[in-house]
């Protein structure tokens, strides 16, 4: 990676601190010294032998390299917007015809270098995150929410699909009419999380259902849920603070569908908080899809008491994940979606085909702006 130090002027540096704060330019120097720190690690032969350890060195360099990289860029280009400062001052009219010439497309590009190290030195924490849990659950609403949280789920599917991303459905339970009483999903490719970790909430649509005679407009609602999956999600949990129970899956009205033991039941003592999976007959793949939205749900519940303790403020920013927020409203009778936090209206159709990318970056450009005041 070639985010080493450029030989800066000092008047360079001048040029960069008109485009980067100081607090910016105080995280890249520490994020240059850590880099600097994995190299030398991953140049130790032990380390080199401890698979685990040099992916995990190798996974943050990744991460580092999308600040570290423009920043190295930038730097260069300071120093050549420098050298075509002298030229100008140099009293030879033709070099400096050249340099006049040259300067507006050089600082062009060192302003668009500042934006993109801005945008990764904000949502750098995010874009390592490399897969999620999603949870679509439906809410009021009766049948017909049912059938709202089926056509949301459905939304991100596609829209993954779009973007290339895997998603394996781990449960889902179909609504009485249709749709679906819940989902549960991961999902994993490049940008996955960074893109949609702003659709927890609540979404609530307004429209006439199919089963309405008098063509009266209902009002329903399906709850969304992003549970990251970092690195750090198994420190999240002890196994020894879960018990779990392998019992036989059951069937509506609570009958057994069938005589082998194949259903995984955990319970996470402190928290509370409970999976069941019997999604396949197989016990194995039953514990380990079990285990894994279990770690998804205590690291997202820790992280949200963690943010919270940490600052207030918190609670009010975009994508906090609180299920009793409403994000966002579906308009069926006007053909719009509104996105309350950014105010901003977009068509329906589009959305549910899953061409979410313009509410996703009003939200990102929104969250981008808080975090900036808040550094």
């Amino acid at each position: 990676m070639s985010s080493s130090p450029a030989n800066i002027d000092p008047r360079a540096d001048a040029l960069i601190a008109e485009l980067l704060p100081e607090n910016l330019r105080r995280v890249l120097s520490q994020q240059r010294a850590e880099d600097d720190g994995i190299a030398a690690q991953l140049e130790d032969l032990a380390i080199a032998a401890d698979h685990r350890k040099s992916s995990a060195l190798s996974r943050r360099r990744s991460v580092l390299a999308r600040t570290l990289e423009p920043f190295a860029a930038l730097e260069r280009s300071a120093n050549e917007l420098v050298g075509l400062s002298e030229l100008l001052a140099s009293g030879d009219a033709e070099m400096a015809a050249m340099a006049r010439a040259e300067k507006p497309e050089l600082e062009q590009r060192a302003r668009v270098l500042a934006e993109t190290i801005v945008k990764a030195l904000v949502t750098g924490d995010d874009a390592g995150i490399a897969s999620f849990v999603l949870e679509v659950r439906m809410g009021v609403g009766g049948d017909e929410a049912a059938l709202w949280a089926g056509e949301v789920f459905e939304m991100y599917r596609a829209y993954a699909a779009r973007r290339g991303w895997r998603v394996d459905v781990v449960e889902t339970k179909p609504g009485d009419v249709g749709g679906l009483t819940h989902a549960i999903a991961t999902v994993e490719g490049d940008g996955a999380f960074a893109a949609l970790q702003f659709e927890g909430g609540t979404h609530q649509v307004k429209r006439v259902p199919a089963t309405e005679a008098q063509g009266r407009i209902h009002t329903s609602t399906a709850t969304v849920a992003i549970m990251p999956e970092p690195e750090e999600v198994d420190a999240a949990l002890d196994p020894a603070e879960v018990k779990e129970m392998v019992t036989t899956a059951q069937g509506p009205g609570g009958q057994n569908v069938n005589k082998v033991a194949t259903a995984v039941h955990l319970i996470h003592l402190p928290t509370g908080l409970e999976v069941r999976m019997q999604e396949t007959r197989s016990q194995g793949q039953n514990r380990e899809k079990a285990w894994r939205l279990l770690r998804a749900r205590v690291y997202e519940l820790r992280k949200r008491e963690a943010d919270l303790k940490r600052s207030a403020e918190r609670r009010s920013m975009i994508g906090s994940g609180d299920r009793a927020e409403k994000i966002r409203t579906y308009r069926f009778k006007e053909g719009i979606a509104v996105d309350h936090r950014v105010e901003q209206s977009f068509p329906l159709a589009k959305l549910l085909a899953g061409e979410l990318d313009a509410v996703l970056d009003a939200l990102a450009a929104k969250d981008l702006a808080e975090r900036l005041a808040a550094m």
